[in-house]
């Protein structure tokens, strides 16, 4: 088969690539072909690995069986019609750091570590006075938005900080709320909000779900920008109507520089930065070589999707 990479290795990675897979098979890099071949390339593959423009794939590649994306989201492709393609994404493989970020962040946010940091930069001592502001994790009223890997990766993390955890999905067997209604009954007696929900749940948590929530309420997103109304989410921060916010994404990104979320002390951005590690291509390399032998072998696939239903 001819394989089609569009994601950026270097070349250690590229002939570890080249390696790891079964013989008789072509590996052609985006990056090595001149811009005016490259779509031509695309076209008469049978395999990729990454994230094209969409407009490559409005068509559909004739000979394309299996399409791996180097990514967990997949919103700009959602549109697409692709009936006799399989396709799996990479969303189990950033759960972990996606989770590590979030509670890192949430914790940075409760003990005070954000504020802390810029005194250091000022070499400026409060001490004191930041120690009775402080709050902690622990035994926090938690609600997962989203019970997908993200979510239950969160969810295992928090439980070492003995939470009170309650997941939400509209079908998934782990979640304990189902429904926007049983949301919104829960949200009053809720510390904790965190979002990990997918780009297919476009506006899903409303200005009225962040009303409900309590002053004390700290509300974090490592989902999607766009699944939270974000500009009621910037009002009730204006007016403390929420504690504070650890945003590791947001509706804009880059996040414009005239949007308020920049200079608010109550909130966190961590810049989309969520799933990052170091050794993050080495791992796309090591999972595409996986999940393609299984497909290969007719075996079941790691992180099969429909771009149809957004997930």
């Amino acid at each position: 088969m001819q394989i089609f990479v569009n994601t950026s290795l270097n070349e250690s990675l590229r002939q570890a690539l080249k390696q790891q897979l079964p013989a008789g098979h072509t590996v052609l890099f985006k990056d090595e072909w001149p811009e005016t071949e490259q779509i031509a390339a695309f076209q008469q593959s049978q395999v990729i690995l990454g994230n094209p423009p969409a407009d490559w794939l409005a068509a559909a590649p004739p000979l394309l069986h299996y399409w791996q994306l180097d990514s967990a989201g997949f919103e700009r492709y959602k549109h697409l019609h692709l009936p006799n393609v399989t396709i799996c994404n990479l969303a189990d493989y950033f759960s972990v750091p996606c989770a590590e970020t979030i509670v890192a962040g949430i914790l940075a946010f409760y003990r005070g570590l954000d504020e802390l940091t810029l005194l250091k930069n000022e070499k400026r001592w409060v001490g004191g006075p930041i120690r009775f502001r402080l709050n902690l994790l622990t035994g926090k009223r938690v609600v997962v938005l989203g019970s997908g890997s993200i979510g239950q990766s969160v969810k295992k993390m928090l439980s070492g900080f003995d939470c009170t955890i309650r997941m939400v999905a509209r079908s998934h067997p782990s979640a304990d709320i189902h429904s926007p209604e049983e949301l919104l009954d829960v949200l009053p007696a809720t510390d904790l909000v965190i979002n990990c929900l997918p780009g297919a749940a476009k506006g899903y948590f409303t200005a009225q779900m962040i009303e409900a929530l309590p002053v004390t309420a700290v509300f974090a997103n490592v989902g999607r920008g766009s699944t939270v109304d974000e500009a009621a989410l910037i009002l009730a921060l204006q007016e403390k109507r929420l504690a504070g916010a650890v945003l590791d994404v947001t509706e804009v990104e880059p996040l414009p520089a005239d949007n308020p979320l920049w200079n608010m002390p109550n909130v966190i951005l961590t810049q989309h930065t969520g799933g990052g590690q170091a050794s993050e291509d080495e791992g796309k390399v090591a999972f595409f070589v996986k999940n393609f032998q299984r497909f290969l072998k007719k075996q079941p696939l790691e992180n099969q999707i429909d771009l149809s239903r957004g997930y």
